[in-house]
C-alpha cells in the first residue's frame, strides 16, 4: 500500500513514511493510491471477530510495511478491557428500534479520540524505536484531540508533544484534563485566537520544510493518516452489531467539526461498507453543513467562529474535508491545490454548478445543524425517554438525525464524549450534575502547566526551538 497526496505533489509512500510525516510536502494530505474493497465473502468472515482482530484485519490493508506479528501486537496492546471498559471497546446500544448510540467515549480522557490516539502513541513509539529516532509532535486541539493525544504519549520515549488550544474557548473539564498533565514531554501552549488559528499555526510550521526536517515536527490531529484509519475499524464493528446479514445497510449520524470522524466513515464506505447514509452534524458553526445544502464551501473569520456549548466542533476549517473532495472531484489534485489556495487565504470555493456536486449523493453524504436551544431540547427528550444522558455534541448528532431515519435502515449515531466533560450545559437541561466516572472528580482543582501565546507561529517555533535543545 502506497500513499498520495490530495494535491499531487508527492511521490508516493509507505504507511510508516506518511505516519511520522503529517502533512505532505506539497501541503496536502496523505491518502492511500487506492482504498482497499472488502467483498461479500470477506464481510462474512469478518462479522463474527472480536474488536482487536478486526483492527488488525483492517489494519493490515493499511500498514502492510509493518511486519505482521508487530502490527498484531500493537493492535493487542492498544485495544484492551483496561483502557476501554470492556472488551467490546466500542459499545452499541439501541435507543430505540433503529436508532442506535455507538459508544466512542469508555477510553482514558472519554471521548472517541482515544480510539485512535491510543493506536497511534504505540505506533509512533515502534517505528521511532525501530530508525533510532525522535519526533516531536505540534497538534491543535479544540478539546478533545489535545488530552486525548497528550495521555497517549505521556512518557512515550522519543515523543514530545506542543499541543495549542484556544485560550478559554473548552469546557473547564477539558482545560483541567490538559492542563494538569505534568509530564516532562508535555507542553499546553494557549493561543489568544479561536481553534482556527491554532490549526493555522500547526499547518504554517508543517510548511516550513526546513524547520519540519531539522525539529522531525509531525502531528497527531486528524490530518494524521492513521489516526483517520483507526477511526475506521468501529464502523464496520458499528455495522456488524446492528444487523444480522450482510444484505442489509445502516445510516451513521457524526458530529463533525473537522471532518476526521465522519471521514473514516467515508472511507469504511468506500471501502464496500454497506451504508446508506453520513449524516454530518454540526452545530452553529454550520461551514459543512452549508457546503453539504449548497455547494459552497466558506471559511469564516476568527471572529466569525461562534463559541458554543458544543466546543469541540467550533472549527470553520475543516481539514479533512480536503479528503473527501479529492474523491469527490475523481482525484485531481491539480483541482484540489487550486481550490485551497483560496481557502488557505481565508476564502472559498463554489462547486454547486459543477458536475462534482451533483455526484455529493453518489458518496452518500446528507448534513444537518443544530443550536443551542435544540441541544438543550435533545439533552432533555433523550433523557425523558430512554433515561439516557448524551454530551453536547452527541445531541447535535441526534437532532441532525431527525431528518433522516428511514423505515427498516437501522441509524447509527455516533456518541463523542462523555456528559461529565460538559456539566454546566447538561445542568442547564437537566437540573442536576451529569455523573463522573472515578478519578475524575476533582479535575477542574489540581495545578495547571500551560503558558499562554499570541498565535503566531514564529513565537511557536521559537518556543519548541527552546525546548528540544538537548
Amino acid at each position: 500500500m502506497k500513499y498520495i497526496s490530495t494535491r499531487g505533489g508527492m511521490a508516493p509512500a509507505p504507511f510508516t513514511d506518511i505516519l511520522l510525516e503529517g502533512l505532505a510536502p506539497d501541503g496536502g494530505l496523505s491518502l492511500p493510491e487506492t482504498y482497499p474493497q472488502v467483498d461479500a465473502a470477506t464481510l462474512r468472515a469478518w462479522r463474527p471477530l472480536g474488536y482487536r482482530d478486526l483492527a488488525y484485519e483492517i489494519f493490515s490493508r493499511f500498514m502492510d510495511d509493518i511486519p505482521p506479528a508487530d502490527l498484531r501486537d500493537i493492535v493487542d496492546r492498544t485495544y484492551t478491557a483496561r483502557a476501554f471498559g470492556s472488551e467490546a471497546i466500542t459499545p452499541v446500544s439501541m435507543l430505540e428500534p433503529g436508532l442506535h448510540l455507538l459508544h466512542l467515549s469508555n477510553g482514558p480522557t472519554l471521548a472517541f479520540k482515544d480510539v485512535a490516539m491510543q493506536l497511534l502513541g504505540n505506533l509512533f513509539e515502534y517505528v521511532l524505536a525501530k530508525r533510532g529516532e525522535s519526533l516531536n509532535i505540534l497538534g491543535a486541539t479544540s478539546g478533545d484531540t489535545g488530552s486525548a493525544a497528550e495521555y497517549a504519549m505521556r512518557g512515550k520515549r522519543g515523543v514530545r508533544v506542543f499541543m495549542l488550544s484556544p485560550h478559554g474557548k473548552m469546557s473547564p473539564f477539558q482545560t483541567a484534563q490538559m492542563y494538569s498533565l505534568q509530564d516532562a514531554n508535555i507542553f499546553n501552549l494557549a493561543v489568544r485566537g479561536v481553534f482556527d488559528d491554532c490549526q493555522d499555526i500547526v499547518k504554517a510550521v508543517s510548511n516550513d520544510l526546513a524547520f519540519k526536517a531539522k525539529y522531525r515536527i509531525g502531528t497527531v490531529n486528524s490530518i494524521n493518516w492513521a489516526r483517520l484509519v483507526a477511526q475506521v475499524v468501529y464502523y464496520f464493528k458499528a455495522y456488524f452489531a446492528v444487523t444480522r446479514d450482510d444484505s442489509e445497510v445502516v445510516s451513521f449520524t457524526v458530529p463533525s467539526g473537522n471532518f476526521g470522524n465522519v471521514c473514516a466513515g467515508h472511507v469504511a464506505r468506500m471501502m464496500g461498507l454497506p451504508v446508506r447514509r453520513l449524516v454530518v452534524a454540526t452545530n452553529e458553526n454550520d461551514v459543512l453543513d452549508e457546503f453539504f445544502r449548497t455547494g459552497v464551501y466558506r471559511v469564516r473569520s476568527g471572529a466569525d467562529v461562534h463559541q458554543t456549548s458544543s466546543p469541540s466542533m467550533d472549527i470553520s476549517k475543516a481539514s479533512n474535508f480536503e479528503r473527501f473532495v479529492f474523491d469527490l472531484v475523481g482525484r485531481r489534485g491539480d483541482m484540489v491545490a487550486d481550490l485551497w489556495k483560496s481557502v488557505d487565504k481565508g476564502g472559498a470555493f463554489d462547486l454547486s454548478a459543477t458536475p462534482h456536486f451533483a455526484r455529493v449523493g453518489e458518496f452518500g453524504f446528507a448534513s444537518g445543524r443544530s443550536s443551542a436551544a435544540d441541544r438543550i431540547a435533545t439533552i432533555r427528550r433523550v433523557h425523558e425517554r430512554f433515561g439516557v444522558i448524551v454530551d453536547t455534541h452527541t445531541a447535535d448528532g441526534l437532532k441532525a438525525a431527525e431528518s433522516y431515519r428511514e423505515a427498516g435502515i437501522p441509524m447509527i449515531c455516533l456518541e463523542t464524549a462523555l456528559p461529565a466533560k460538559f456539566s454546566e450545559t447538561i445542568r442547564e437541561a437537566l437540573g442536576f450534575e451529569p455523573p463522573r466516572p472515578a478519578g475524575f472528580e476533582n479535575i477542574e482543582s489540581l495545578p495547571k502547566r500551560f503558558e499562554v501565546v499570541d498565535p503566531d507561529a514564529a513565537v511557536v517555533k521559537t518556543f519548541i526551538e527552546a525546548h528540544c535543545r538537548d
